[in-house]
């Protein structure tokens, strides 16, 4: 098995974060958050912080930042301390810089704020009856749309027409990515240019971004991230620290060092909204489906910045059903902002519709696997573009098999004093691929680089562009250096919807054939060693009437260093072809105490057809950690938010993540069927489909085992405990 090339870094403390790096007079800043969840700033007494001890400035709304909001592929990216308006407890409203970090944040306690206070709401469950209709999604979907079949008037009627219904609502908590280096930045200036060490998911984006924040041209914002202690979606814009640190370090002349602490990330940031989902479903008496609707609504902040697209991201694709209805609404609170997070839309909406498929299941007295089998699509409903690659059965089939599912029965088993139940799930991810530029360096020394500006959020892409530079070029892997996470690199844009494999893959393709072109057409140029030969390439070197040398030697001949060319990717005409998607099958046991009604997940199984695997033992990774997820949603992760916006478990001791004795076994198989029609490569995403399906696995698991269904994540003892 290839090992990943940062490893090694990683494990002995070699790597490099943001918040790693320092410079002579350096200062260190501390972000002021709010204390309140809705009104506005009357003033901010920095008189007793300007007098601490190191203190070297201060800001807020009323002595700002010269700042202005960027505008980027996700929209508006709001910029802190541009005016007095506070919209959640915990937005950041001061910053205050001193000569250590410890002094900052002594200096900041002693900072006095005034507000001129207003009402808040901070319930999603209250502000339900006001609830707004989403914007149209990104691909333009309106919020609300119906596929009915030929001959039917409404979807009542289908309804009115199924032998078999169903129905419940179902909610899901507020989360936080909880990634493990918090949000960070050091900001170095150098004339007119910047530099900016910070944790993101596009050095490029973040240097575009900081552009127009700083007003001052692209080419002299310099971001740099080699290594990001995770993202899942929450560092795929421009943070908090990062803009007040660049501007900061201007503004003072010295390098600038901003971190938030621990809590500071839980609203600082931002998180996963939570969603309320009514589900209902409709099928003859043999499972097929005749009828879906699954209306949804989530809660986002007042900015409306951001949609978790439940009903969009699930029923509008998954099942074939005659009949389906979909709707998003938004309830907009004085809460922090929310934001992509691992599987967007997928994670929560999968909690509910796998849950009523189960449901179903058991209403019609049918195998759920089997009726997921059953309704199986080709193509989303209403569409006529169906999957390219899709072989979802064969996941359930080996995963049934693999997992021991036929041992399953109806209201499980008992082993001593453990109630003991099995449950399934659906897992879908759209696969997808962003426009990405990468460039190829052939060197004298016959080493080869592959470089772009994309991310490496753990997800084990600087080894991928290894593996795939070394394919392409034909030598082997050790001769590759791959570089990523600078923006002063080709751009390759996000780390983010599982895409980089499949987006920098097929560019360093592209990028691999102009540099191998250009190698022959310079082997046979007069005066070269092949002079009007007929060239050819192969396992690293040019071949031509019996003779052969290394690329290396061609180029020291030539009396050149390098050879550099770059290569562009972006969808095209295949999304007007075909549907695209990841797919897997999720299965899990679950153990419930008898007496005490602790669950504990006993065995997980997780069956994926994601296209082609480049990297296996990182693939594994990537999945066992996207399982392990589920069974936190499922089980053990919540925000709760009090009625003042406060977040009542904002930190790592109260807000409740898995832990090694949590999680037990966690088995990965791979359905392999390299995808070409949708990249060059053949690969597809999966660092989020591994999250998918799986809370609502456990969930059904847990009813099989005790006959309790819990409608809601995550369960609690609580749920459990009978009558």
């Amino acid at each position: 098995m290839i090992t990943r090339l940062d490893a090694p870094l990683k494990v002995t403390g070699g790597a490099k974060y943001g918040a790693d790096h320092t410079f002579p007079g350096m200062v260190y800043g501390y972000v002021l958050l709010s204390t309140i969840a809705h009104g506005e700033l009357e003033a901010i007494d920095f008189s007793a912080a300007r007098e601490a001890p190191g203190v070297v400035g201060v800001y807020s709304p009323f002595d700002p930042l010269p700042l202005r909001t960027p505008n980027s592929m996700f929209g508006e990216t709001w910029v802190p301390l541009q005016d007095k308006e506070v919209t959640y407890y915990g937005q950041p409203i001061g910053f205050v810089v001193a000569e250590t970090f410890e002094q900052a944040r002594d200096a900041a306690y002693l900072v006095q704020v005034a507000y001129r206070e207003l009402p808040a709401q901070t319930s999603l469950a209250a502000g339900l009856a006001t609830a707004e209709d989403a914007p149209p999604a990104r691909d333009g979907a309106p919020p609300s749309l119906e596929v009915l079949e030929d001959g039917v008037e409404s979807i009542e009627d289908a309804f009115a027409a199924s032998p078999v219904v169903v129905e419940a609502t179902y909610t899901t908590a507020t989360q936080n990515h909880a990634a493990m280096e918090p949000h960070s930045a050091v900001a170095v200036w150098d004339g007119g240019e910047v530099t900016v060490h910070s944790g993101n998911q596009g050095s490029n984006l973040q240097a575009m971004e900081l552009a127009q924040a700083l007003e001052v041209p692209v080419e002299a914002v310099h971001a740099v991230n080699p290594f990001v202690g995770g993202a899942f979606g929450g560092k795929g814009r421009t943070s908090a620290p990062a803009f007040l640190a660049a501007a900061a370090a201007r503004d003072l002349g010295r390098p600038v060092k901003a971190a938030l602490t621990r809590e500071q990330v839980f609203t600082a940031t931002a998180g996963r909204a939570a969603t309320v989902q009514t589900i209902k479903l409709g099928a003859d008496s043999d499972g097929g489906l005749i009828a879906l609707s699954h209306d949804s609504w989530c809660s986002t902040d007042t900015a409306r910045s951001f949609v978790e697209p439940t009903s969009h991201g699930t029923s509008r694709e998954w099942y074939a059903t005659k009949n389906l209805a979909i709707s998003q609404k938004i309830v907009p609170l004085n809460i922090p902002p929310t934001t992509f997070m691992r599987a967007p839309g997928e994670a929560p909406g999968s909690f509910a519709l796998e849950s009523a498929i189960d449901e179903l299941a058991e209403a019609l007295g049918m195998d759920p696997v089997e009726l997921r089998i059953k309704n199986n699509s080709i193509a989303p409903p209403g569409k006529d573009l169906q999957w390219a690659s899709k072989h979802l059965d064969e996941c359930f089939r080996v995963g049934a098999a693999r997992f021991g599912w036929q041992h399953r029965r109806a209201g499980g088993h008992t082993d001593g004093d453990w109630l003991v139940g099995m449950g399934a799930a659906t897992a879908m991810f759209p696969a997808l691929r962003f426009p990405a530029t990468v460039g190829i360096t052939l060197r004298a020394d016959d080493t080869a680089d592959v470089a772009t500006s994309g991310a490496d959020p753990g997800t084990g892409l600087l080894t991928v562009l290894s593996l795939i530079g070394a394919e392409s070029l034909d030598i082997p892997a050790d001769r590759i250096t791959p570089r990523l996470g600078d923006s002063s690199l080709p751009p390759g844009g996000l780390s983010g919807g599982s895409t980089a494999t499949a987006s920098a893959g097929t560019a360093i393709m592209i990028a691999a054939t102009k540099a191998i072109d250009e190698l022959v057409a310079l082997a046979a140029d007069p005066g070269a060693p092949f002079e009007g030969a007929e060239v050819t390439y192969a396992d690293g070197r040019v071949f031509a009437d019996g003779k052969t040398m290394t690329f290396g030697e061609l180029l020291r001949t030539l009396g050149r260093e390098t050879l550099e060319v770059t290569g562009s990717s972006a969808p095209g005409e295949e999304l007007t072809k075909h549907s695209f998607s990841s797919w897997g099958a999720q299965f899990c046991e679950v153990r419930v105490h008898k007496w005490t009604r602790e669950a504990r997940v006993s065995r997980m199984l997780g069956v994926f057809d994601a296209g082609r695997i480049i990297n296996d033992k990182a693939a594994r990774s990537q999945l066992m950690g996207g399982m392990i997820w589920g069974v936190s949603a499922a089980l053990h992760e919540g925000l709760e938010i009090e009625a003042n916006g406060r977040l009542a478990n904002g930190d790592f001791a109260s807000y409740l993540l898995p832990v090694n004795a949590d999680i037990p076994e966690v088995d990965v198989q791979f359905v392999e069927y390299p995808d070409t029609l949708h990249n060059a490569v053949g690969a597809r995403g999966l660092g989020e489909i591994g999250t998918v399906g799986m809370a609502a696995a456990v969930a059904n698991a847990v009813h099989n085992a005790t006959g309790i269904r819990v409608r809601h994540i995550p369960i609690t003892i609580e749920d459990l405990l009978e009558g």
